[in-house]
């Protein structure tokens, strides 16, 4: 069974160019992914395939042993400008899926990506990750490891003309507030920091829809059509807006064990430690990396 993938293959395929490699009916590829037999990783109402995961499940399953159990090698969770620019820089082969924290918590729960981005607080603002993974994780090979420490704060536009200076600030009467979605670790702050200020998130009046994305945040702020948010002073930085600090959170990336290494978290981690990579996460601004590869918590502690 030794089939090598299409000479034009992209880095993933679809259903249709998988069965033609596989010389199976399209019908049987689904089959194979409603039961989890073949691995894949799935962009919206998409399925999609790794050749490089196909092709080890295909030499398992040729030698007569159980495969393993491949999971894609994609990250999901938060956005991160540092983590999407090391991603591209690094050409470590990973995809990501950021759809915020909450989402990649669930899709690495289930096998659907080797890795999520998590900055979830605890209700003390306290700490972050460790308690979500104790309530979805446990039990699932899978450790978190320190990204960053990452400055969040309220972004606004030059010279802060509204005078915010607290997240309960951005109740005030005609302040055009734009929100992360649910489920991101941002939104979970910003209700965290609201709370409290005993201000309801009910109060604040959003003026665009909710943004998928740190730089989706700026740049509703920097066009105009929002005046504040909260989100990390990277993307201020980025998009020329001025940033008032409120807290520091950790960035984990929560690895299921299996992957961790194989060549495209390896390649990740390798280039994280670079000087390359030191030198930009300063000019992005607001980032730690004293503490970066620290295990911070162990499903199996």
């Amino acid at each position: 069974m030794d089939r090598p993938p299409p000479a034009s293959a992209a880095t993933l395929l679809n259903v249709r160019e998988v069965a033609e490699w596989l010389r199976l009916k399209e019908r049987k590829v689904y089959d194979l992914v409603a039961r989890g037999d073949i691995p894949h990783t799935r962009a919206g109402a998409k399925i999609l395939f790794a050749p490089a995961e196909v092709q080890r499940w295909l030499a398992a399953r040729s030698g007569g042993a159980a495969p393993r159990t491949a999971l894609p090698p994609t990250i999901a969770g938060s956005h991160d400008p540092l983590l999407e620019w090391a991603v591209r820089e690094s050409r470590c082969g990973l995809a990501l899926l950021t759809q915020g924290s909450r989402d990649g918590l669930e899709r690495l729960a289930s096998g659907e990506a080797c890795a999520a981005l998590l900055h979830l607080p605890d209700a003390t603002i306290s700490d972050f990750n460790r308690q979500a993974a104790d309530e979805r994780l446990r039990g699932r090979d899978v450790a978190l490891v320190e990204w960053a420490r990452r400055e969040q704060g309220l972004l606004v536009a030059r010279g802060n003309p509204k005078g915010l200076r607290s997240a309960g600030h951005l109740a005030r009467r005609g302040v055009r507030v734009v929100l992360r979605q649910e489920g991101s670790g941002s939104r979970e702050l910003l209700e965290r920091l609201l709370e409290r200020e005993r201000v309801k998130p009910s109060a604040l009046r959003a003026s665009v829809a909710p943004a998928p994305t740190e730089s989706d945040l700026a740049a509703a702020i920097a066009s105009g059509d929002a005046d504040a948010g909260l989100g990390a002073r990277a993307a201020a930085h980025l998009f020329g807006l001025d940033f008032v600090p409120i807290a520091v959170e950790r960035l984990d990336l929560a690895v299921a064990r299996a992957s961790w290494f194989d060549p495209p978290l390896q390649s990740l981690w390798k280039f994280a430690r670079s000087r390359r990579f030191a030198a930009h996460a300063a000019s992005l601004t607001g980032y730690d990396l004293a503490r970066a590869g620290e295990v911070t918590w162990n499903d199996q502690a």
